[in-house]
């Protein structure tokens, strides 16, 4: 037979009772369903907070995920952006380059391409060490230009492109016969007549390395521009500079005069290219006579 128990509810300081017999069984099963229904709540509750758990991560994942999208988009049309920019300079640079007198020099391994860029990480460090390299070229050709336009630069403005002073030629370059002596002579350089003290200007830069007070020439000031080129300057009335004074193109040297052997006022301008006297009409480049 079956073992009961007997369960008495109190209510109201024992005015109501209430009794429940039930055996081991019941007790048990009752226990059992309790146990599952609490489990199942308990399951209930957790799987109901994560998944809104999992459902926040998710979103919060998703929106990192199109952050990320974004920067990568933004970074490869930058990336691309910068290839073209790159691409654009070292076209530019052959183009100095050739200018310069250089040639074409190469500026980079590849030439840059347009199109859209879509880069795995490999690749893009692939890509970026690429910009960095034909940068480092790009930056090595420039510097080479730039020494190259600087001695230009210095040869131009070196090189005799200007009269000295404005006037009558009264005597060329070459044999002619000596207005003094009446015999053919060589000239080695032109004769320009001028009002006396009319300014005398240097036809180019350069550094006066002496002035002469007496002799043929009279009153003279030769000027050592560089690569083998000199200008004198002579039969002056007055001289303006003095020995290892430095002089741009343009500067004021001495005033037109007779002095020396000279039989009027003008000025005796001559150019000389390693040692040798040469036609000055050739370096008289604003004198609307064409060079010989």
């Amino acid at each position: 037979m079956p073992k009961h128990h007997t369960v008495i509810f109190v209510r109201n300081e024992g005015s109501q009772l209430r009794k429940w017999r039930l055996t081991t069984a019941q007790i048990l099963a009752t226990a059992l369903s309790l146990v599952i229904v609490g489990t199942a709540s308990v399951l209930s509750l957790y799987l109901f907070f994560t998944a809104r758990v999992d459902q926040a991560e998710l979103t919060q994942l998703q929106q990192e995920n199109e952050s990320l999208r974004q920067t990568n988009e933004s970074f490869e049309e930058r990336l691309a952006s910068l290839q073209e920019r790159l691409s654009d300079s070292e076209d530019r640079t052959r183009q100095l380059a050739i200018v310069a007198g250089l040639g074409s020099p190469g500026t980079g391994n590849e030439g840059g391409v347009g199109g859209e860029v879509r880069l795995a990480s490999s690749a893009a460090e692939l890509a970026i060490a690429d910009l960095e390299s034909r940068s480092g070229s790009l930056m090595r050709a420039l510097d080479g230009i730039e020494t190259r336009l600087g001695e230009n630069l210095r040869l131009v403005s070196s090189t005799p492109a200007i009269t000295p002073v404005r006037g009558l030629i009264s005597s060329g370059f070459g044999y002619r016969r000596d207005p003094i002596t009446g015999q053919r002579a060589f000239h080695s350089g032109v004769d320009i007549s001028a009002l006396p003290g009319k300014p005398v200007k240097a036809s180019a830069a350069g550094v006066v390395t002496r002035t002469e007070r007496s002799g043929g020439l009279g009153r003279a000031v030769f000027v050592a521009h560089g690569y083998g080129i000199v200008t004198v300057y002579g039969h002056l009335s007055r001289v303006e500079v003095t020995p290892g004074q430095r002089i741009e193109r343009g500067q004021i040297v001495g005033l037109v005069g007779n002095t020396g052997r000279a039989t009027g006022y003008h000025l005796h301008y001559e150019v000389q290219v390693d040692g040798r006297s040469v036609n000055p009409f050739d370096y008289m480049l604003d004198s609307g006579r064409p060079a010989r």
